[in-house]
């Protein structure tokens, strides 16, 4: 061990001439290359070591940059990186994803309309000073809390359960802090939604349900498989008539009738959709787009059935009514609302639990502190009702807040508790630029009326299907991305959907009936 001491201390020394940047990387390599050479013992001292020698991010310098510290990495903080004047500020990322997914095409990557790649950006293209300027840094790690008075955030890394690799716990202190960490899947508290369902809001959820669906159709066509049994594993439920839910069942409804009927033609016959809702499918359209949504759905093969989840069980949901609905795949797609992190935040929340803000999207009582996104609503002190968890909002509020920063920067108020005085402009302003939403066989519905009570126009058919493309191919971030986007369609479209090359399938146990999990 006499070795390894003396490498740390030479490590330390390069350190001194960078003191604030952290160490973890040299260690945390250090910690692996121990875990391979010389067992989990050395591996943990390694990682004692990591712990014991990382600083934390102390507060700036005079002659220094302010930092701006982001935590989170979905639709509004990305936004907020991407337009922020790197020359004014350095940015530190905090956030247990390295990428920002461009969530209203990922129930294409379901079905293999989409690859995976082709929605999720990396941070460091986003904002590429993150990657290459020295004050600014991304960590993979979650906020465990927040020190107003302190300015400063204690964070968590995210080590994804290896076990000879604890998690290192430390503080950022920040001139300016922005809360942009989202929400999360709604269940209501209905018993067994977290254990057998699985959320459409990450890459992960999407490869998931790719892998459950591909596994059902091949353990279908297995001989001796009892009819009830191959039912139930072809019968995939959505719960939730919301547009990632009316999306999502589109999505698969193309996929049956376009691949599963040529690819799988000995249970073509037994798959089948079922759409879940509480009250009407797309509640915030149009009633005329909502009929047309309604009977193309039902044309395309979906089943929709008005009820109310009870309970969900490993085989089967039950509704209020008693109805039991067996299932091979849920996905459960209700709405979002606060995480229990952003609910236990010492700071004062809006209706609903969000994170309350003002006009400007500052968090009052607090100095620097800033909340964007789903997290977030406004006061109802400010007279404004809670604007909708939608990615237009995230992404237009991280847009004026980068632009708000920028000009206080050049205000000179970039530092911790030199802001007071400055004026900070127009407040933000949220003007809604309308709903869209596809609902597969090359149809799609656009509703471009500002809210439910307005006037304006709305499309449906294949036309909306063309705007609709359109539109999310030019939202697409990078222009990599659009050209992933735009081939997979192509590539879609020529030769269909292919979803088993990108899956590998173990299956070392199945019970074909009154089976729990498999």
């Amino acid at each position: 061990m006499a070795w390894f001491r003396s490498f740390v201390q030479v490590a330390n020394i390069k350190n001194l001439a960078r003191p604030a940047q952290p160490t973890t990387h040299l260690l945390t390599s250090l910690s692996h290359f121990c875990s391979a050479a010389g067992g989990p013992a050395l591996a943990a001292a390694a990682a004692a070591a990591a712990a014991r020698e990382q600083p934390d991010l102390a507060p700036t310098r005079p002659g220094e940059k302010p930092r701006v510290v982001v935590l989170g990495s979905g639709w509004a903080g990305c936004r907020l990186m991407k337009g922020l004047d790197t020359e004014a500020y350095d940015v530190v990322c905090v956030s247990p994803r390295n990428h920002m997914v461009f969530t209203p095409l990922l129930a294409s990557t379901c079905v293999g309309t989409l690859e995976f790649r082709s929605v999720a950006e990396p941070i460091g293209r986003i904002q590429p000073a993150i990657s290459t300027a020295p004050g600014s840094y991304f960590f993979l790690a979650n906020c465990t809390g927040v020190d107003a008075d302190n300015h400063s955030v204690h964070c968590e890394t995210v080590t994804d359960g290896i076990k000879t690799l604890e998690p290192w716990k430390f503080k950022l202190a920040y001139d300016k802090l922005i809360v942009a960490l989202g929400a999360e899947a709604s269940t209501f508290g209905i018993r067994g939604v977290n254990e057998n369902a699985i959320f459409l809001r990450e890459v992960h959820h999407a490869q998931e349900i790719r892998r459950k669906l591909l596994l059902n159709l091949m353990l279908s066509d297995v001989p001796g498989i009892s009819e009830e049994e191959k039912r139930r594993l072809l019968h995939c439920v959505v719960v939730g008539g919301g547009p990632t839910g009316v999306e999502f069942s589109g999505e698969l409804s193309d996929f049956i009738m376009k691949d599963v009927h040529q690819r799988y033609a000995h249970v073509k016959d037994y798959i089948r959709v079922t759409l879940i809702e509480a009250n009407e499918i797309l509640s915030s359209f149009d009633d005329r787009l909502r009929q047309y949504a309604t009977k193309q759905l039902t044309k395309s093969g979906v089943r929709l059935v008005r009820g109310v989840v009870k309970d969900v069980k490993s085989q089967k949901i039950i509704l209020s009514d008693g109805t039991e609905v067996p299932y091979g795949l849920l996905v459960w797609s209700t709405g979002v609302g606060p995480s229990p992190f952003v609910r236990s935040l010492q700071l004062p929340k809006s209706p609903g639990g969000r994170i309350g803000v003002d006009e400007w999207l500052r968090v009052p009582s607090v100095q620097d502190i800033f909340a964007i996104g789903d997290c977030s609503g406004f006061l109802e002190s400010t007279g404004k009702p809670v604007l909708p968890a939608l990615a237009q909002v995230a992404e237009r509020q991280g847009k004026y807040l980068a632009e708000l920063l920028n000009s206080v920067a050049k205000a000179g108020g970039g530092r911790a508790n030199s802001s007071k005085e400055i004026a900070l402009g127009d407040p933000f302003v949220y003007r809604h630029l309308g709903s869209m939403a596809t609902i597969g066989r090359y149809k799609a519905l656009v509703d471009l009326r500002q809210s439910k009570e307005a006037k304006g126009l709305s499309l449906a058919g294949f036309s909306s299907w063309f705007i609709w493309r359109s539109a999310y191919l030019t939202r697409v971030v990078s222009w990599r991305n659009r050209f992933y986007v735009a081939i997979n369609w192509f590539t879609t479209f020529v030769f269909g959907r292919d979803i088993s090359p990108n899956i590998v399938i173990r299956v070392q146990h199945y019970r074909f009936l009154n089976s729990d999990t498999y």
